[in-house]
């Protein structure tokens, strides 16, 4: 299911934004640590993307909130992308990053899916990754109009999934690099 050309790319899985109560957000967790823990042992590269909302903000660089939450935190030599925008790839140098390591595929996981993950997919589909999104590894907070379960279930079955990316259970995701 993935080539040598994969990567694991973790996204805005802050202290802040965990905090703030996230649909599903214990299993979310525990999904990601199994995900990443299988990356690592598998050889699949595990990086990082962390948002700033700039100084002043509670997101912003040095603020405990922005942190990379300890449940899911990089490991020595693991890259993170610092960045200011919604998707990943605007303004930062992870695209060139992944040309340089010749990545292929993306498995898409993090936090906020309306917002850093759905821009971050898209951004990712128009440089023609294949991306994989494992089912409940992506979450999101209630809005004004929807609540989370409902976000995650809309962007992952309705918007994303045969259009721009896999969306796959996220054992199926998880054997299949365990067993690479």
């Amino acid at each position: 299911m993935f080539s040598n050309r994969t990567a694991l790319l973790v996204i805005d899985v802050q202290n802040l934004l965990v905090g703030e109560g996230p649909f599903d957000g214990l299993a979310f967790l525990l999904r990601l640590q199994s995900l990443i823990g299988a990356c690592r042992q598998g050889g699949v590269e595990v990086i990082y993307v962390r948002h700033d909302d700039g100084p002043g903000t509670n997101l912003s660089r040095g603020e405990p909130g922005w942190e990379i939450h300890p449940d899911v935190a990089p490991i020595p030599g693991e890259r993170i992308f610092d960045k200011k925008f919604n998707s990943a790839f605007h303004k930062t140098d992870l695209r060139s990053y992944l040309v340089s390591r010749d990545v292929q595929s993306l498995i898409l996981v993090g936090m906020q899916t309306e917002y850093c993950i759905d821009a971050t997919l898209k951004s990712a589909f128009d440089w023609e990754y294949r991306i994989i999104v494992p089912e409940g590894t992506n979450t999101t907070v209630d809005n004004d109009g929807l609540s989370g379960a409902e976000i995650v279930d809309f962007f992952q079955n309705r918007i994303w999934n045969r259009r721009f990316a896999e969306v796959l259970p996220w054992e199926d995701v998880l054997r299949a690099i365990e067993s690479r």
